[in-house]
């Protein structure tokens, strides 16, 4: 293979010719984390065959650069033990036996009679009333500051102008979530899932990104100061259909 094509390889997954398999490994995981389909809703189709395409490039590239990668021979395996005379020995079972007649045991029952009506063994009960679904609480203006949210499911829910400053929101699912206002500053979202959630206004200053999944989340005048959303060149963040008006990016630029 022309190093022109290890090259483009290489660029697919954000790495520097000639990087080490290791890297290759840990870019590839990176990449299919973010790209993965199964983190794109259903019933986005354009978005979901946009990261199958993006999965695909990335398994290919991942391939090529393995292929060209030295490996370390394994040590051959020892063969299976034999007996004596080399040959395998081994115990047929019989077939099981239907039970015989005469050793089926069972007895036949009675049909039960019905209850005497001069006792009561239950009480009919009433039908039960169809439950309305709880309606979850609404959370603005709430002080979760530093307080472990890994994994929680909050999708939906509202959470303007809440306090989450240094919260822990590895893997979160935020699906939807109303973020407007909120103070997320040093908050640790590793991970989170923020499809289609609205962050307007948002203080993400200092705040871990790497790995969000931010597709169709509204930014609009967030502040974004110091964020982690890459390492060197590389971002890490899915940024898919987001809208960015007026953002502060990291590096203290508005995006226009």
């Amino acid at each position: 293979m022309s190093s022109n094509h290890l090259d483009h390889y290489y660029r697919i997954l954000g790495l520097e010719p000639g990087a080490s398999l290791e890297d290759v490994n840990q870019a590839y995981k990176d990449l299919a984390f973010i790209w993965h389909p199964d983190r794109v809703p259903e019933d986005n189709q354009r978005l979901r065959q946009k990261a199958e395409a993006k999965l695909k490039e990335i398994n290919q590239a991942r391939d090529e650069l393995r292929s060209q990668k030295p490996k370390t021979p394994k040590p051959p395996s020892s063969p299976p033990r034999k007996s004596a005379s080399n040959t395998y020995y081994y115990r047929a079972r019989s077939p099981r036996r239907e039970p015989t007649q005469s050793r089926r045991y069972y007895q036949s029952r009675e049909p039960q009679q019905p209850p005497s009506s001069s006792r009561n063994y239950y009480q009919p009960r009433e039908p039960k009333q169809s439950q309305r679904p709880r309606s979850q609480p609404d959370l603005s203006g709430a002080n979760f500051q530093g307080v472990d949210l890994k994994e929680k499911d909050l999708s939906g829910r509202n959470l303007s102008n809440a306090n989450l400053s240094q919260a822990n929101l590895t893997d979160a699912f935020l699906h939807k979530v109303n973020l407007s206002g909120a103070n997320l500053e040093g908050a640790n979202l590793f991970r989170a899932n923020l499809f289609q959630a609205c962050l307007v206004q948002a203080n993400l200053r200092d705040a871990n990104l790497i790995g969000a999944d931010l597709s169709g989340a509204d930014l609009s005048g967030a502040d974004l100061r110091g964020a982690k959303v890459g390492t060197g060149d590389r971002l890490l963040v899915k940024l898919t259909g987001a809208i960015l008006s007026g953002t502060i990016l990291p590096d203290g630029r508005i995006h226009e």
